[in-house]
């Protein structure tokens, strides 16, 4: 998920020795080296070291990454490139910025081995194969458990309960335009309210109990939060807009292992993001993109992610890790709103939240 948009190496390699990706770079640069290919991707990405050398040594091409910012960011920088592609496989567009890049034509339709062990309810392009779906996750509000024991007070558990007023001031949101995580929360207001008046009004009654709003993840939980460990505890935000499997990236290399997690996840809130991964067109190594995106959905590379990502693996034969699932947070019924419905009116519904929320 999309990921930018979790809890990643970037927050916590210092404080869990999560590995960095090997042979990654930063710049624009291009893949015109045939022993190259490039992905480009959201802040989030990363892999550990020994799963990409692995396929560097089966392939016989090196790895570049070129991280963009936010999904969304990320997203909206393949599209203004899409003349001259920044590199050859994109991964981290989800189903709330889906259409966007179909829309673009920013793809090229390519369908990857092992698709057949990927549930039909991910495979949302499943007749073109534009894009590839990777892995899973769920958009929830996470909160801060001390806050909460200190000050006498039961975490949130819905949406609804947002708009107490013991909660008055304690949330904080990302940007629907420029996150993907504050873009699905808002879905996940929308599918709970509905379409029509119902989820304005419910926002005007959250902008009125004091949620503030920032423009990514990284800010949000990084600097914001209370429960954040990359911030030790700097932010005042006891309430946060992240992942269901945030959880874990704060119990990550802590020794003893805590009973459970220092936060939590009011599972009433969630709205489920399936990302994917694409060959882009124009690419410059396309035998390269097609190799390195077989790889992405291989069982080697799916089962590094969720404690690489802190996302659900898209493979249903792939094994998710003991930390991941222990202290982490099952979502059953996780909202949802069909891929059709969001790409009619997702723009509108921004537009419509930007000037609701930001003014």
């Amino acid at each position: 998920m999309s990921t930018t948009s979790r809890i990643t190496a970037a927050a916590l390699a210092a404080a869990a020795g999560v590995t960095a990706l090997a042979g990654c770079g930063t710049g624009s640069g291009d893949s015109a080296d045939a022993k190259t290919v490039t992905l480009v991707s959201h802040d989030s990405f990363n892999a550990s070291k020994s799963v990409l050398a692995a396929f560097e040594k089966e392939s016989g091409y090196k790895v570049r990454v070129i991280r963009g910012g936010d999904a969304g960011e990320a997203v909206n920088k393949a599209i203004l490139s899409k003349d001259n592609p920044q590199g050859d496989v994109f991964f981290g567009i989800d189903n709330t910025l889906l259409s966007r890049g179909l829309n673009a034509g920013l793809f090229t339709p390519y369908k990857a081995k092992g698709l057949d062990s990927v549930p039909a309810d991910l495979q949302l392009d499943k007749d073109a194969h534009r894009v590839t779906p990777l892995d899973y996750g769920d958009i929830c509000v996470n909160y801060d458990r001390a806050y909460f024991t200190q000050h006498k007070l039961a975490p949130p558990q819905t949406f609804d309960d947002l708009l107490k007023p013991q909660y008055k001031g304690l949330l904080v949101t990302e940007n629907s335009a420029t996150s993907s995580p504050g873009l699905a929360f808002q879905l996940g207001t929308i599918a709970t309210h509905g379409g029509g008046g119902g989820w304005p009004d419910y926002w005007k009654k959250l902008k009125a109990n004091g949620v503030e709003v920032v423009n990514s993840w990284e800010q949000a939980y990084n600097e914001r939060f209370s429960g954040s460990a990359a911030g030790k505890g700097k932010g005042d935000k006891p309430l946060v807009v992240s992942y269901a499997s945030s959880p874990p990236a704060e119990v990550m290399g802590k020794k003893p292992a805590p009973k459970e997690a220092p936060t939590g996840v009011a599972t009433g809130t969630c709205f489920r993001q399936i990302e994917f991964g694409a060959l882009l067109k124009g690419a410059k190594n396309e035998k390269g993109g097609k190799a390195l995106l077989d790889f992405l959905l291989t069982k080697t590379f799916q089962e590094d992610m969720p404690l690489q990502m802190f996302v659900n693996p898209a493979r249903k034969d792939a094994k998710v890790p003991e930390l991941f699932t222990r202290y982490g947070t099952a979502i059953d019924k996780p909202t949802t709103l069909a891929p059709e419905t969001i790409t009619k009116n997702r723009d509108q519904w921004i537009k419509q939240w930007s000037s609701l929320v930001l003014k």
